[in-house]
Protein backbone atom coordinates (compact mmCIF):
# COMPACT_ATOMS: atom_id res chain seq x y z
CA UNK A 1 0.00 0.00 0.00
CA UNK A 2 1.13 3.59 -0.97
CA UNK A 3 2.87 5.25 2.15
CA UNK A 4 0.53 7.77 2.06
CA UNK A 5 -2.45 6.33 1.85
CA UNK A 6 -1.44 3.77 4.80
CA UNK A 7 -1.13 7.13 6.89
CA UNK A 8 -4.45 8.57 6.20
CA UNK A 9 -6.38 5.16 6.56
CA UNK A 10 -4.70 4.92 10.21
CA UNK A 11 -5.27 8.69 10.47
CA UNK A 12 -9.01 7.54 9.57
CA UNK A 13 -8.85 4.98 11.98
CA UNK A 14 -8.22 7.03 14.83
CA UNK A 15 -10.98 9.71 14.10
CA UNK A 16 -13.32 7.25 13.53
CA UNK A 17 -12.33 5.55 16.85
CA UNK A 18 -13.04 9.37 18.85
CA UNK A 19 -16.49 9.20 16.70
CA UNK A 20 -17.15 5.39 17.71
CA UNK A 21 -16.63 6.32 21.79
CA UNK A 22 -18.06 9.99 21.70
CA UNK A 23 -21.51 8.19 19.72
CA UNK A 24 -21.68 5.81 22.12
CA UNK A 25 -21.32 7.60 24.96
CA UNK A 26 -22.30 11.71 24.34
CA UNK A 27 -26.02 11.21 24.55
CA UNK A 28 -25.43 8.84 28.31
CA UNK A 29 -23.07 11.66 29.27
CA UNK A 30 -25.37 14.22 28.72
CA UNK A 31 -28.16 12.75 30.55
CA UNK A 32 -25.49 12.38 33.55
CA UNK A 33 -24.82 15.46 33.32
CA UNK A 34 -28.46 17.09 33.89
CA UNK A 35 -28.96 17.85 29.81
CA UNK A 36 -32.00 19.56 29.04
CA UNK A 37 -35.51 17.60 28.07
CA UNK A 38 -34.75 16.86 24.52
CA UNK A 39 -31.31 18.15 24.14
CA UNK A 40 -29.13 15.02 25.23
CA UNK A 41 -27.52 15.18 21.94
CA UNK A 42 -26.87 18.89 21.60
CA UNK A 43 -23.41 18.25 22.18
CA UNK A 44 -23.18 15.58 19.44
CA UNK A 45 -24.46 18.49 17.50
CA UNK A 46 -22.04 20.84 18.33
CA UNK A 47 -19.63 18.71 17.31
CA UNK A 48 -21.39 18.22 14.12
CA UNK A 49 -21.58 21.99 13.57
CA UNK A 50 -18.55 22.26 14.14
CA UNK A 51 -17.40 20.35 11.48
CA UNK A 52 -19.54 22.05 8.85
CA UNK A 53 -17.93 25.30 10.24
CA UNK A 54 -14.24 24.41 9.52
CA UNK A 55 -14.46 22.85 6.12
CA UNK A 56 -14.30 25.72 4.26
CA UNK A 57 -11.59 27.23 6.38
CA UNK A 58 -9.79 24.23 5.91
CA UNK A 59 -10.35 23.99 2.78
CA UNK A 60 -8.40 27.10 2.15
CA UNK A 61 -5.78 26.66 4.46
CA UNK A 62 -5.00 23.21 2.61
CA UNK A 63 -4.83 25.28 -0.78
CA UNK A 64 -2.40 28.08 1.00
CA UNK A 65 0.12 25.51 3.32
CA UNK A 66 -0.64 22.06 2.02
CA UNK A 67 -2.28 19.46 3.85
CA UNK A 68 0.07 18.02 6.58
CA UNK A 69 0.38 20.98 8.75
CA UNK A 70 -3.95 21.16 8.58
CA UNK A 71 -3.80 18.03 9.71
CA UNK A 72 -1.55 17.92 12.35
CA UNK A 73 -3.24 21.32 13.74
CA UNK A 74 -7.12 19.79 13.64
CA UNK A 75 -5.73 17.30 15.52
CA UNK A 76 -4.65 18.85 18.31
CA UNK A 77 -7.17 20.79 18.28
CA UNK A 78 -9.45 18.01 18.96
CA UNK A 79 -7.03 16.42 21.99
CA UNK A 80 -7.58 19.59 23.03
CA UNK A 81 -11.57 19.26 23.02
CA UNK A 82 -11.28 16.04 24.23
CA UNK A 83 -9.45 16.85 27.86
CA UNK A 84 -12.34 19.85 27.61
CA UNK A 85 -14.63 17.24 27.83
CA UNK A 86 -13.18 15.46 30.41
CA UNK A 87 -12.74 18.47 32.54
CA UNK A 88 -16.82 18.84 31.78
CA UNK A 89 -17.81 15.52 33.11
CA UNK A 90 -15.57 16.00 36.27
CA UNK A 91 -16.78 19.39 37.08
CA UNK A 92 -20.43 17.98 36.27
CA UNK A 93 -21.15 21.17 33.59
CA UNK A 94 -23.59 20.12 30.34
CA UNK A 95 -22.72 23.58 29.21
CA UNK A 96 -18.69 22.93 29.21
CA UNK A 97 -19.08 19.20 27.57
CA UNK A 98 -20.80 21.17 24.44
CA UNK A 99 -18.35 23.34 23.63
CA UNK A 100 -15.98 20.29 24.48
CA UNK A 101 -17.98 19.21 21.02
CA UNK A 102 -17.19 22.25 19.44
CA UNK A 103 -13.58 21.50 19.53
CA UNK A 104 -13.89 17.81 18.80
CA UNK A 105 -15.85 18.79 15.66
CA UNK A 106 -12.38 20.57 14.32
CA UNK A 107 -10.40 17.43 13.90
CA UNK A 108 -13.87 15.53 12.80
CA UNK A 109 -14.42 18.21 10.14
CA UNK A 110 -10.61 18.10 8.72
CA UNK A 111 -11.06 14.40 9.02
CA UNK A 112 -13.15 14.74 5.97
CA UNK A 113 -10.76 15.44 3.66
CA UNK A 114 -8.40 12.11 4.22
CA UNK A 115 -9.92 10.23 1.37
CA UNK A 116 -9.41 13.53 -0.78
CA UNK A 117 -5.69 13.88 -0.51
CA UNK A 118 -5.99 9.89 -1.10
CA UNK A 119 -6.95 10.53 -4.03
CA UNK A 120 -4.12 12.87 -4.50
CA UNK A 121 -1.74 10.29 -3.50
CA UNK A 122 -2.16 7.85 -6.28
CA UNK A 123 -2.67 7.58 -9.75
CA UNK A 124 -5.73 9.10 -11.33
CA UNK A 125 -6.84 4.71 -12.29
CA UNK A 126 -7.00 4.63 -8.49
CA UNK A 127 -9.19 6.97 -7.26
CA UNK A 128 -11.67 5.09 -6.31
CA UNK A 129 -9.43 2.48 -5.13
CA UNK A 130 -7.62 4.97 -2.76
CA UNK A 131 -10.92 6.16 -1.01
CA UNK A 132 -11.91 2.57 -0.06
CA UNK A 133 -8.53 1.74 1.40
CA UNK A 134 -8.38 5.13 3.47
CA UNK A 135 -11.94 4.40 4.79
CA UNK A 136 -11.09 1.35 5.55
CA UNK A 137 -8.92 2.52 8.88
CA UNK A 138 -12.47 2.71 10.13
CA UNK A 139 -12.55 -1.02 10.38
CA UNK A 140 -10.39 -0.94 13.34
CA UNK A 141 -12.21 2.26 14.99
CA UNK A 142 -14.88 0.40 14.76
CA UNK A 143 -13.18 -2.30 17.60
CA UNK A 144 -11.68 0.25 19.13
CA UNK A 145 -13.99 2.97 20.00
CA UNK A 146 -16.41 1.04 21.55
CA UNK A 147 -14.04 -1.49 23.57
CA UNK A 148 -12.74 2.06 25.01
CA UNK A 149 -15.77 2.77 25.59
CA UNK A 150 -17.07 -0.20 27.60
CA UNK A 151 -13.11 -1.15 29.24
CA UNK A 152 -12.64 2.85 30.46
CA UNK A 153 -15.92 3.64 31.08
CA UNK A 154 -16.08 3.78 35.08
CA UNK A 155 -11.96 3.36 35.50
CA UNK A 156 -12.03 6.48 37.37
CA UNK A 157 -15.14 6.51 38.93
CA UNK A 158 -17.11 8.63 36.93
CA UNK A 159 -18.40 7.22 33.87
CA UNK A 160 -16.46 8.25 31.07
CA UNK A 161 -14.32 10.62 32.40
CA UNK A 162 -11.34 8.00 31.34
CA UNK A 163 -13.04 7.13 28.15
CA UNK A 164 -12.05 11.27 27.22
CA UNK A 165 -8.70 11.56 28.21
CA UNK A 166 -7.70 8.32 26.39
CA UNK A 167 -9.44 9.98 23.60
CA UNK A 168 -7.14 12.66 23.86
CA UNK A 169 -4.08 10.20 23.53
CA UNK A 170 -5.69 9.02 20.72
CA UNK A 171 -5.81 12.44 18.84
CA UNK A 172 -1.95 13.11 19.85
CA UNK A 173 -1.30 10.34 18.01
CA UNK A 174 -3.45 11.53 14.70
CA UNK A 175 -1.11 14.14 15.03
CA UNK A 176 1.80 12.23 14.66
CA UNK A 177 0.39 10.42 11.75
CA UNK A 178 -0.32 13.46 10.02
CA UNK A 179 3.36 14.92 10.84
CA UNK A 180 4.03 11.60 8.87
CA UNK A 181 2.69 12.57 5.48
CA UNK A 182 4.79 13.12 2.47
CA UNK A 183 1.93 14.08 0.19
CA UNK A 184 2.38 15.60 -3.09
CA UNK A 185 3.01 19.56 -3.33
CA UNK A 186 0.19 21.51 -4.46
CA UNK A 187 0.30 22.73 -8.08
CA UNK A 188 -0.82 25.87 -8.80
CA UNK A 189 -3.72 25.01 -12.08
CA UNK A 190 -4.24 27.64 -14.56
CA UNK A 191 -7.58 28.00 -14.71
CA UNK A 192 -8.39 27.66 -18.71
CA UNK A 193 -12.29 28.94 -18.04
CA UNK A 194 -13.33 31.08 -15.49
CA UNK A 195 -14.21 29.94 -11.77
CA UNK A 196 -17.75 28.59 -11.93
CA UNK A 197 -20.15 30.29 -9.55
CA UNK A 198 -21.35 27.48 -6.66
CA UNK A 199 -24.47 27.38 -7.71
CA UNK A 200 -23.30 27.07 -11.52
CA UNK A 201 -20.98 23.94 -10.38
CA UNK A 202 -23.98 21.80 -8.71
CA UNK A 203 -25.88 22.73 -11.56
CA UNK A 204 -23.75 20.11 -13.05
CA UNK A 205 -25.76 17.08 -13.60
CA UNK A 206 -23.06 14.99 -12.12
CA UNK A 207 -22.21 16.74 -9.26
CA UNK A 208 -25.06 17.66 -8.30
CA UNK A 209 -26.62 13.22 -8.43
CA UNK A 210 -22.79 13.09 -6.38
CA UNK A 211 -23.36 16.26 -3.96
CA UNK A 212 -26.95 14.95 -3.45
CA UNK A 213 -25.53 11.26 -3.05
CA UNK A 214 -23.54 12.06 -0.10
CA UNK A 215 -25.88 14.22 1.46
CA UNK A 216 -28.29 11.51 1.44
CA UNK A 217 -26.50 8.41 2.68
CA UNK A 218 -24.64 10.68 5.45
CA UNK A 219 -27.80 12.72 6.59
CA UNK A 220 -29.95 9.32 7.12
CA UNK A 221 -27.06 7.35 8.39
CA UNK A 222 -26.20 9.73 10.82
CA UNK A 223 -29.91 10.15 11.83
CA UNK A 224 -30.34 6.07 12.26
CA UNK A 225 -27.08 5.67 14.08
CA UNK A 226 -27.40 8.94 16.28
CA UNK A 227 -31.10 7.91 17.19
CA UNK A 228 -30.01 4.19 17.85
CA UNK A 229 -28.58 4.92 21.63
CA UNK A 230 -31.90 6.51 22.48
CA UNK A 231 -34.07 4.05 21.16
CA UNK A 232 -32.50 1.67 22.88
CA UNK A 233 -32.29 2.84 25.87
CA UNK A 234 -36.28 3.16 25.46
CA UNK A 235 -36.28 -0.55 25.14
CA UNK A 236 -34.30 -0.81 28.48
CA UNK A 237 -31.32 -2.53 26.66
CA UNK A 238 -27.88 -1.72 28.41
CA UNK A 239 -25.22 0.26 27.88
CA UNK A 240 -23.09 -2.74 26.56
CA UNK A 241 -26.14 -3.83 24.06
CA UNK A 242 -25.88 -0.69 22.39
CA UNK A 243 -21.99 -0.32 22.18
CA UNK A 244 -21.71 -3.57 20.38
CA UNK A 245 -24.53 -2.49 18.11
CA UNK A 246 -22.80 0.52 17.21
CA UNK A 247 -19.48 -1.49 16.58
CA UNK A 248 -20.93 -3.93 14.39
CA UNK A 249 -22.60 -0.81 12.16
CA UNK A 250 -18.91 0.59 12.46
CA UNK A 251 -17.64 -2.55 10.97
CA UNK A 252 -20.47 -2.58 8.41
CA UNK A 253 -19.74 1.00 7.19
CA UNK A 254 -15.85 0.50 6.78
CA UNK A 255 -14.62 -3.28 6.23
CA UNK A 256 -16.84 -3.17 2.60
CA UNK A 257 -14.25 -0.72 1.13
CA UNK A 258 -11.94 -3.88 1.11
CA UNK A 259 -13.72 -4.51 -2.03
CA UNK A 260 -16.10 -1.00 -2.92
CA UNK A 261 -13.53 0.76 -4.71
CA UNK A 262 -12.90 -2.23 -6.72
CA UNK A 263 -16.61 -2.96 -7.45
CA UNK A 264 -16.76 0.95 -8.48
CA UNK A 265 -14.20 0.18 -11.28
CA UNK A 266 -16.25 -2.56 -12.64
CA UNK A 267 -19.74 -1.59 -12.93
CA UNK A 268 -19.71 2.12 -12.01
CA UNK A 269 -19.91 4.71 -9.74
CA UNK A 270 -23.81 4.96 -10.49
CA UNK A 271 -24.77 1.39 -10.16
CA UNK A 272 -22.55 1.39 -6.84
CA UNK A 273 -24.61 4.06 -5.07
CA UNK A 274 -28.41 2.28 -6.06
CA UNK A 275 -27.36 -0.93 -4.56
CA UNK A 276 -26.48 1.22 -1.43
CA UNK A 277 -29.54 3.05 -1.36
CA UNK A 278 -31.88 -0.23 -1.78
CA UNK A 279 -30.11 -2.30 0.71
CA UNK A 280 -30.64 1.19 3.22
CA UNK A 281 -34.01 0.99 2.42
CA UNK A 282 -33.84 -3.12 3.02
CA UNK A 283 -32.56 -2.24 6.42
CA UNK A 284 -35.24 0.46 7.18
CA UNK A 285 -37.54 -2.41 6.58
CA UNK A 286 -36.03 -4.47 9.16
CA UNK A 287 -35.85 -1.86 11.65
CA UNK A 288 -39.76 -1.61 11.10
CA UNK A 289 -40.31 -5.29 11.81
CA UNK A 290 -39.30 -4.87 15.65
CA UNK A 291 -37.30 -3.54 18.32
CA UNK A 292 -35.45 -6.33 19.84
CA UNK A 293 -32.03 -6.27 19.95
CA UNK A 294 -31.55 -8.43 17.05
CA UNK A 295 -33.74 -6.03 15.14
CA UNK A 296 -31.43 -2.88 16.13
CA UNK A 297 -28.14 -5.22 15.27
CA UNK A 298 -29.11 -5.72 12.22
CA UNK A 299 -30.92 -2.86 10.78
CA UNK A 300 -28.04 -0.94 11.54
CA UNK A 301 -25.66 -3.24 9.92
CA UNK A 302 -27.49 -2.92 6.97
CA UNK A 303 -27.75 0.98 7.04
CA UNK A 304 -23.47 0.95 7.58
CA UNK A 305 -23.37 -1.61 4.67
CA UNK A 306 -25.71 0.74 2.06
CA UNK A 307 -24.15 3.92 3.85
CA UNK A 308 -20.43 2.48 2.68
CA UNK A 309 -21.89 1.56 -1.16
CA UNK A 310 -23.82 5.03 -1.61
CA UNK A 311 -21.10 7.24 -0.17
CA UNK A 312 -18.07 5.61 -1.39
CA UNK A 313 -19.58 5.95 -4.82
CA UNK A 314 -20.80 9.48 -4.65
CA UNK A 315 -17.42 10.70 -3.82
CA UNK A 316 -15.76 8.75 -6.89
CA UNK A 317 -18.77 10.07 -9.22
CA UNK A 318 -17.99 13.83 -7.40
CA UNK A 319 -13.77 13.59 -8.54
CA UNK A 320 -14.68 12.23 -11.91
CA UNK A 321 -16.85 15.86 -12.67
CA UNK A 322 -14.74 18.58 -10.81
CA UNK A 323 -12.30 20.68 -12.71
CA UNK A 324 -9.18 21.02 -11.25
CA UNK A 325 -8.95 24.40 -10.78
CA UNK A 326 -11.88 23.64 -8.55
CA UNK A 327 -11.56 21.17 -6.91
CA UNK A 328 -10.76 22.49 -3.51
CA UNK A 329 -13.85 24.37 -3.57
CA UNK A 330 -16.18 21.50 -5.17
CA UNK A 331 -14.69 19.55 -1.81
CA UNK A 332 -15.63 21.84 0.65
CA UNK A 333 -19.32 22.32 -0.72
CA UNK A 334 -19.55 18.85 -1.25
CA UNK A 335 -18.91 18.38 2.65
CA UNK A 336 -20.39 21.68 3.88
CA UNK A 337 -23.92 20.31 2.13
CA UNK A 338 -23.15 16.91 4.11
CA UNK A 339 -22.69 17.73 7.47
CA UNK A 340 -25.49 20.32 7.18
CA UNK A 341 -27.58 17.39 6.69
CA UNK A 342 -25.60 15.46 9.41
CA UNK A 343 -26.18 18.24 12.13
CA UNK A 344 -29.79 18.69 11.61
CA UNK A 345 -30.12 14.84 11.67
CA UNK A 346 -28.02 14.70 14.96
CA UNK A 347 -30.37 17.85 16.44
CA UNK A 348 -33.54 16.22 15.11
CA UNK A 349 -32.95 12.84 16.43
CA UNK A 350 -33.48 12.72 20.12
CA UNK A 351 -36.86 15.10 20.19
CA UNK A 352 -38.18 13.02 16.76
CA UNK A 353 -37.73 9.69 18.89
CA UNK A 354 -38.63 11.00 22.11
CA UNK A 355 -42.52 12.45 20.64
CA UNK A 356 -42.70 10.11 17.19
CA UNK A 357 -41.12 6.90 18.55
CA UNK A 358 -38.79 4.50 16.67
CA UNK A 359 -40.54 3.27 13.93
CA UNK A 360 -41.61 6.53 12.71
CA UNK A 361 -38.01 7.56 12.74
CA UNK A 362 -37.32 4.91 10.53
CA UNK A 363 -40.18 5.64 7.98
CA UNK A 364 -38.72 9.16 7.39
CA UNK A 365 -35.41 8.43 7.04
CA UNK A 366 -36.57 5.88 4.34
CA UNK A 367 -38.36 9.10 1.95
CA UNK A 368 -35.16 10.53 0.86
CA UNK A 369 -33.36 7.03 0.39
CA UNK A 370 -36.56 5.94 -2.16
CA UNK A 371 -36.21 9.73 -3.47
CA UNK A 372 -32.57 9.04 -4.47
CA UNK A 373 -33.01 6.00 -5.57
CA UNK A 374 -35.75 6.85 -8.70
CA UNK A 375 -32.98 9.20 -9.34
CA UNK A 376 -30.25 6.79 -9.59
CA UNK A 377 -32.52 4.58 -11.63
CA UNK A 378 -33.33 7.29 -14.34
CA UNK A 379 -29.84 8.29 -14.52
CA UNK A 380 -28.85 4.92 -15.20
CA UNK A 381 -31.64 4.42 -17.99
CA UNK A 382 -30.25 7.90 -19.58
CA UNK A 383 -26.70 6.31 -19.16
CA UNK A 384 -27.59 3.20 -21.19
CA UNK A 385 -30.37 5.15 -23.49
CA UNK A 386 -27.27 7.43 -24.67
CA UNK A 387 -24.79 4.30 -24.93
CA UNK A 388 -27.35 2.69 -27.33
CA UNK A 389 -28.06 5.44 -29.47
CA UNK A 390 -23.81 5.51 -29.88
Amino acid sequence: MNANVFLLALSQALMMTMVGLVLSSSALVAVGLSAPSGLANLPLAAQYLATLLVLHPAAGLMARRGRRPVFVGAALVGACGLLMAALAIHLGQFGLFVVAGLCIGVLGGVGQFYRFAAIEAVAPASKGLAVSLTLTGGVLAAFLGPWLARSTRDMLGTPFLASFLVLAGVAFVAALAGWGLRLPAAQRVHAVQPARPVKQILADPGVGLAVAGAVVAYGVMNLLMTATPLAMLCTGQPFDATATVIQWHLVAMFAPSFLTGSLVGRIGALRVMLIGALISLAAIALALAGDSYAHFQWSLVGVGLGWNLLYVGATTLLAEHWRAEEKGRVQAVNDSLVFLGVTLATLGAAPLVDRLGWSAVNAWAAIPLLVMALVLGRALQRRAGLASAA
